[in-house]
């Protein structure tokens, strides 16, 4: 029997939006990427502006269903996923 294909709705914020040329996209995610980790590291072999973006030590925070997510935590069907960079304010 087959893993059921677990898919996300991703939203792109600030630079991360231009960078990436969309706001938002929904995608099927390959079976063994179930942590923020995994999804950073499958977005990031897209190459180009994903690579550089998506790089180990770039700023990138990531928010699961509106709750801010560590690199452990799990992805579920029908999460939405927010990618934007850290915020300073003045």
């Amino acid at each position: 029997m087959s893993t059921p294909a677990v898919h996300v709705n991703l939203v792109y914020l600030a630079r991360l939006r231009e960078a990436f040329g969309a706001a938002s996209e929904r995608v099927d995610l390959p079976c063994g990427i179930v942590t923020v980790a995994d999804l950073r590291g499958f977005l990031a072999e897209r190459g180009g502006a994903w690579a550089r973006e998506l790089a180990a030590g770039r700023a990138v925070r990531f928010a699961v269903n509106h709750d801010l997510a560590d690199d452990g935590a799990a992805l579920a069907d029908g999460d939405e996923v927010a990618l934007f960079p850290p915020v300073t304010g003045g």
